[in-house]
């Protein structure tokens, strides 16, 4: 092999590698902001669940749930292209002494558009439910 064509396979070789490279590391990229926005919203969830259960009456919970969530994923950062929570706080009005928990399901569509990956979808949702036990002695 000559002096001039050993340059060549390697400008071949940096040709074919770099583009696997860089897809590997934004692969990478996008399963990190998946992976932290699951966490993030399991917390949300959390968060809501415990709050709603801290309530003595559902309108409240209901409520209070609402502004959990949305005080921890904004705490957290974590931009939604659109939330959904549906919190089942039916347990807040059971009587004392009877055993109940509240439990709050979150939905987020988590941005994805400035990773651009080209088999990459725009955004993805991400879910999750959390339930809290409500005292059975509380106070009315």
């Amino acid at each position: 092999m000559r002096r001039n064509q050993r340059g060549l396979a390697v400008s071949v070789e940096a040709a074919v590698v770099l583009p696997v490279i860089v897809l590997f590391i934004g692969l990478l990229l996008t399963l990190g902001r998946v992976a932290l926005a699951q966490q993030h919203v399991g917390s949300a969830a959390a968060a809501g669940a415990r709050a709603a259960s801290l309530e003595r009456n559902v309108g409240s919970a209901a409520s209070a749930a609402d502004a959990a969530v949305a005080a921890a994923l904004s705490h957290r950062n974590l931009a939604c292209r659109g939330t959904s929570v549906v919190a089942d706080v039916g347990g807040v009005s059971r009587p004392l002494g009877t055993p109940a928990s509240v439990s709050v399901h979150v939905l987020c569509e988590v941005d994805l558009a400035d990773v651009s990956l080209p088999f990459i979808p725009g955004s993805i949702s991400v879910e999750a439910e959390r339930s809290s036990p409500v005292d059975p002695l509380r106070g009315k």
